[in-house]
C-alpha cells in the first residue's frame, strides 16, 4: 500500500503530465468540485470547476503545451489524516512559478481542493518597503 505522500505526489505529476498532453479530463481529475484556485493572470481567483476548466482555455490560448511547458521540481508535500498540503516550482517555458496546493482526502482518495501560484516580481521592479 502506498502512503499517503506517495499517493499526492502521484495525483501532482499526474495533474502536470495531463497539462502537458492538453488532456483535459486528466486536468479535471483528482479536483474537488467546490475548489478554488488564484492564479498569476486573470481572473486571479476562480471558483468552482467551470470556471477553473475556463482558466486551462485560457492557459492553451497563449501557450503551445508540450514538453518543457509543466515542470514540477522541489515538490514538498505535508499530510495529516484528511488534509494535505504541497509545495513546488512549477516551469512553464522557462518561467519559474511557486506553487501550493492543498488537498483534502476523500475516501481513500487525494483531491485537489486549492492551487495558488504566483510569481515574483523582478528585484528591480519590487515594490518598496
Amino acid at each position: 500500500m502506498r502512503t499517503d505522500t506517495h499517493q499526492i505526489r502521484a495525483v501532482l505529476e499526474g495533474w502536470a503530465a495531463a497539462v502537458r498532453a492538453k488532456d483535459m479530463s486528466g486536468i479535471l481529475a483528482n479536483h474537488t468540485e467546490d475548489m478554488v484556485m488564484f492564479d498569476v493572470p486573470e481572473p486571479l481567483q476562480s471558483k468552482g470547476m467551470q470556471a477553473y476548466r475556463e482558466t486551462w482555455d485560457l492557459f492553451y490560448r497563449y501557450s503551445p503545451g508540450g514538453d518543457g511547458s509543466f515542470d514540477l521540481s522541489q515538490i514538498e508535500i505535508s499530510a495529516g489524516d484528511s488534509v494535505a498540503y504541497a509545495t513546488a516550482i512549477v516551469t512553464i517555458f522557462g518561467s519559474p512559478l511557486r506553487l501550493t496546493v492543498g488537498l483534502r482526502k476523500h475516501g481513500d482518495n487525494w483531491l485537489i481542493a486549492h492551487e495558488h501560484h504566483s510569481h515574483a516580481a523582478p528585484l528591480d521592479t519590487a515594490p518598496q518597503r
